[in-house]
């Protein structure tokens, strides 16, 4: 997701904010990022127990608060890609 200028690093502490509560709601991994070569993009890596459990977690309080205080320092420039995980390390 791309910030408005100067405010990277507040979004990425908002999305990190509060990671306890995820777990519970299905949530197998959760990874914010930000990129080494660009100054106003955070990346986020997550799955989810199912497309479900993901949509149920944007109607906790918790969740919604964060994303009304990130909003406004969005450019509102998404970028996403869904895949199914195959296996790995780290799950």
């Amino acid at each position: 997701m791309r910030t408005r200028p100067g405010h990277r690093d507040e979004v990425a502490a908002i999305l990190l904010d509060g990671v306890e509560g995820l777990r519970a709601a299905g949530c197998h991994l959760y990874v914010v990022g930000v990129s080494d070569t660009d100054p106003d993009l955070v990346v986020v890596n997550e799955v989810w127990q199912s497309r479900e459990h993901h949509a149920r977690s944007l109607q906790l309080p918790e969740t919604k608060a964060a994303i009304a205080r990130a909003m406004p320092l969005l450019t509102g420039e998404f970028t996403g890609q869904e895949t199914t995980v195959r296996g790995g390390l780290g799950l």
